[in-house]
C-alpha cells in the first residue's frame, strides 16, 4: 500500500488530523475517499479464468 499517498490524501483532501488517519481501518479510508468500487484483487481462480479465456497458445 502506498502508505504516504493515503496520508497526504487523508490529510489534504479529507482535512483527517493524524491520530484520526490512523485510527481508520484500511477500508474506512478507502471509502472515505471513494476508491472502494476498485477492482478487486486478482485471486487465483479468476486468474485460471483469465488464462482459459485467453491461453498463450490459439486453440486449433
Amino acid at each position: 500500500m502506498d502508505w504516504a499517498g493515503l496520508l497526504r490524501r487523508g490529510l489534504q483532501e479529507l482535512r483527517l488530523k493524524p491520530a484520526e488517519f490512523w485510527a481508520l481501518t484500511p477500508v474506512e479510508l478507502m471509502v472515505m475517499l471513494g476508491l472502494e468500487q476498485a477492482a478487486p484483487p486478482l485471486t487465483r481462480s479468476r486468474l485460471a479464468e483469465l488464462a482459459a479465456a485467453f491461453p498463450d497458445q490459439p486453440k486449433e
